[in-house]
């Protein structure tokens, strides 16, 4: 299997390849312990880069949904002051998550979580999401369709998808779960949806 295919799941045979990498967001730098079996180790993935740009000022608690080793739920808690709870599959993913909030001076909730399963009855007032494309529609779409009922009134979900991973596909279905989707940015292929539970 590629290092790709491994970081939805949990792969505990995987060998350790871990690095820090850093990246710099409005005049700060952070930094991220990575490793081998989780998503974009080498680097800060492009389209959760993009997201992250184009994310307004935020208030109130975020839901970082598949968060992986955890730079959206750092990053946005650190600049906009959120309570924050990151969620993700991967156990290896989490324990990086842990220690790259501590890294970043950053108090961030972290739970294994299949999607929503350990925040149910929480609500949130913005969740942020990049989709695991490659573990397919299906749970994709599951992230979609729970995002309404973890969202408080006048709360948002953020997604960012490429054209050529479904973009057009996904904002048919988040139009059909949530009754609206606007479009926030889109650049080369690249979009930034937000839908906000009325």
């Amino acid at each position: 299997m590629n290092r790709e295919s491994h970081y939805f799941i949990d792969d505990p045979s995987l060998e350790h390849r871990e690095k820090t990498i850093k990246f710099f967001f409005r005049s700060r730098e952070y930094k991220f312990i990575t490793d081998a079996g989780v998503f974009s180790p080498d680097e800060v993935d492009p389209n959760t880069a993009f997201m992250l740009r184009n994310i307004p000022p935020l208030a109130g608690s975020l839901l970082d949904l598949g968060c992986g080793y955890g730079c959206v739920g750092i990053i946005l808690g650190d600049q906009c002051g959120l309570d924050v709870t990151a969620v993700d599959i991967n156990p290896r993913a989490l324990r990086l998550a842990e220690r790259n909030a501590k890294l970043n001076g950053v108090q961030m909730r972290v739970m294994l979580s299949d999607c929503y399963s350990a925040v149910e009855g929480k609500l949130f007032d913005t969740i942020a999401l990049n989709p695991p494309v490659h573990a397919g529609k299906e749970v994709m779409y599951r992230m979609f369709e729970g995002a309404p009922a973890h969202l408080e009134s006048g709360g948002c979900l953020y997604i960012v998808l490429y054209k050529k991973h479904g973009a057009e596909s996904a904002k048919k279905k988040l139009l059909e779960v949530f009754g609206s989707c606007e479009t926030v940015a889109s650049d080369k292929g690249r979009f930034v949806f937000r839908c906000t539970k009325v």
